[in-house]
């Protein structure tokens, strides 16, 4: 006696799904991000990232690619929540100094954030060490360093059209000490500075840049 052999499964059956993953790619793209901004990158290995991330070394290929691959999507990150942390301040009408006051309290709650101390910022602290020998990572660095000029040069352009600041003010001249004194604060939140010398460094560099509050 012949048996019948048993019929195809119907093609809108369900498949099984495999087991589905243990982690949370942003989560632990976030735990990379904060580990490259304390350790820089030459300094972190992938064993450092997996444990940061809790993730093993074929996953972390898997879902973000080699440490390289994995630094650069950090620093996007990293670049897209300060963006995101700055775009309202330059939108809104505001005094041209009360928009700086806002700009630089903002920079400085990014970089003096972090759980073993401040961090500094991604841009000059680690990506500027890496932008001497890697041209993607220089032209993000470059980018968002014009990013910042251009964002400032608009506010001050703004304020001169307003008559905040004076027919001979050069917005562009102003955009640079504004991003330089960003660079600036930046470095010394690294080197654990206090916020209220870094504040006071600010104030100064807004009274060059607007005059003193009246």
């Amino acid at each position: 006696m012949v048996q019948k052999s048993k019929p195809p499964a119907a093609a809108n059956e369900p498949k099984r799904r495999g087991r589905p993953r243990a982690y949370e790619p942003e989560v632990a793209l976030g735990k990379a991000l904060d580990l490259f901004r304390r350790q820089g990158f030459a300094a972190t290995s992938l064993d450092d990232l997996s444990e940061a991330t809790g993730m093993n070394r074929p996953s972390l290929y898997g879902a973000f690619g080699d440490k390289r691959e994995l630094y650069i999507k950090s620093y996007q990150r990293y670049r897209e929540d300060a963006r995101a942390s700055m775009v309202e301040i330059f939108r809104q009408e505001m005094p041209v100094r009360q928009r700086l006051e806002r700009v630089f309290a903002s920079a400085l709650n990014i970089y003096l954030s972090g759980e073993t101390g401040p961090r500094g910022c991604f841009t000059v602290v680690t990506a500027a060490s890496e932008a001497v020998g890697d041209p993607e990572i220089r032209a993000m660095v470059l980018d968002g360093l014009t990013e910042l000029d251009k964002a400032f040069a608009s506010c001050f352009r703004r304020a001169k059209e307003k008559g905040e600041l004076p027919a001979s003010a050069d917005p562009a001249v102003l955009a640079q000490v504004a991003s330089a004194t960003v660079h600036s604060i930046a470095i010394r939140s690294r080197a654990r500075v206090s916020r209220k010398e870094l504040e006071a460094i600010v104030k100064g560099a807004i009274d060059v840049m607007v005059g003193p509050r009246p």
